[in-house]
């Protein structure tokens, strides 16, 4: 049925609206009907001339539901004890040499059952949802071998067909860890990563692979193998690049049309340049930075040639033990000096251009996905309360989270 959403402030991140005055196309008592889970119209109350079967108050504040284009969410366990070693100044490649790290993760989820982690991912995804989130990119990757990952995007696919859930987009992360007993069977390792991108493809289990390209993970070449395969059987490409050194993954990301090089810490401007060229988004995930004590990326240079810029969770239990994209987006403005209209647009119009969806703006045609909030703008979104300030959250038109309301 149409529906007409109300609310006294509206930023609705469409670019058809924007200026270099008001980036976020900002509509005061605003007016935005949907029908069918997509949007009709949208524009200030007084304008709206659509007839409509009921009317919902949004509030002092409606905005698209945020979009988390980077998570590592479906995992098990916990490594409280060697976050307590990093705090100590405990280092992240030692730690890993030393079996913890997304070995030790590894193998918790190997101790899961597919139930089990399809219980706990639920459980994440609705409290990510409380946080005004609406669409969750979904990594797999701490399988590591192919049984283990065909098991994690199996419990990744039932958690996505639930009801009243985010919008799940499922990435094959082929390519996360080499380990140990594989050190010297590295080729065939890579091998039998990419030959599961055919049964990944046929059983629709991801919409992207995701490779890992670092001085401590895996090489450009053989990233390049698993891109090519990706794209072979019609799967997007995206890629972690240059988290810990820059051994040219940005120029991969161009190479392969990648939809996205997350984390950039460490990139050179040429790196930047090819993104650029390549219309390669740059994911930013400011908590991991921040965890490990990384000087951010260089987010001046990206702004300055043009890479449009995500800002993503990066949720894992590792580097980034959160499930509040709204922390990452007040720690981008802290830390990486972001904008409050870049980082919004980062989590929403950006986010969902990298994930080649249609949602992460207010405009006709896009998908009904919309958080109110229980804030007087949108920059207060920025600060970092430690809770949920939503009032509603919508996917698809039908709401999936509500906090500050009673009566919907």
């Amino acid at each position: 049925m149409s529906v007409a959403i109300v609310a006294r402030r509206m930023v609705t991140c469409d670019a058809a609206r924007a200026t270099s005055a008001d980036p976020l196309g900002v509509i005061e008592d605003a007016c935005v009907v949907i029908d069918d889970g997509r949007v009709l119209w949208v524009g200030k109350q007084a304008d709206n001339t659509l007839d409509t079967e009921t009317t919902h108050d949004a509030g002092p504040l409606l905005t698209p539901a945020l979009v988390d284009a980077h998570t590592h969410a479906a995992w098990a366990g916990s490594r409280h004890a060697e976050y307590e070693v990093r705090m100590r100044g405990g280092d992240y490649v030692q730690i890993a040499a030393a079996g913890g790290g997304i070995a030790s993760t590894q193998r918790a989820v190997a101790a899961a059952s597919e139930d089990e982690l399809a219980v706990t991912l639920e459980a994440r995804l609705r409290r990510m949802a409380a946080l005004g989130v609406g669409t969750v990119e979904v990594k797999s990757g701490y399988g590591l071998l192919p049984a283990e990952e065909l098991k994690l995007l199996l419990a990744i696919a039932r958690v996505a067909k639930l009801p009243k859930m985010p919008r799940v987009v499922a990435t094959y992360l082929a390519l996360h860890a080499l380990p140990k007993d594989w050190v010297d069977r590295r080729d065939e390792y890579v091998d039998r990563a990419c030959d599961l991108c055919a049964e990944v493809a046929e059983r629709k289990l991801a919409s992207f692979v995701d490779a890992y390209v670092d001085p401590h993970a895996f090489t450009v070449a053989e990233a390049r193998k698993l891109g090519l395969a990706a794209k072979k059987h019609r799967l997007g490409v995206r890629l972690h690049v240059g988290q810990f050194g820059d051994v040219k993954g940005a120029e991969l990301a161009e190479e392969l049309g990648a939809a996205s090089a997350d984390h950039l810490e460490h990139v050179s401007d040429e790196g930047i340049a090819a993104l650029a060229r390549g219309g390669v988004t740059a994911g930013l995930l400011p908590v991991a930075s921040f965890t490990l004590r990384q000087a951010p990326p260089p987010v001046a240079r990206i702004r300055e040639l043009g890479v449009s810029i995500v800002v993503a969770s990066d949720s894992n239990p590792g580097t980034a033990p959160t499930e509040s994209l709204p922390l990452a987006m007040a720690l981008a403005v802290r830390s990486y000096g972001l904008s409050i209209s870049e980082a919004l647009l980062g989590a929403t119009r950006h986010a969902a251009r990298s994930l080649r969806l249609p949602t992460g703006a207010i405009t006709p045609g896009n998908a009904a996905d919309f958080t109110s909030w229980d804030l007087p703008h949108e920059a207060c979104i920025m600060q970092p309360w430690g809770v949920a300030r939503t009032r509603v959250v919508w996917r698809d038109g039908e709401v999936i989270s509500k906090l500050g309301e009673r009566d919907l």
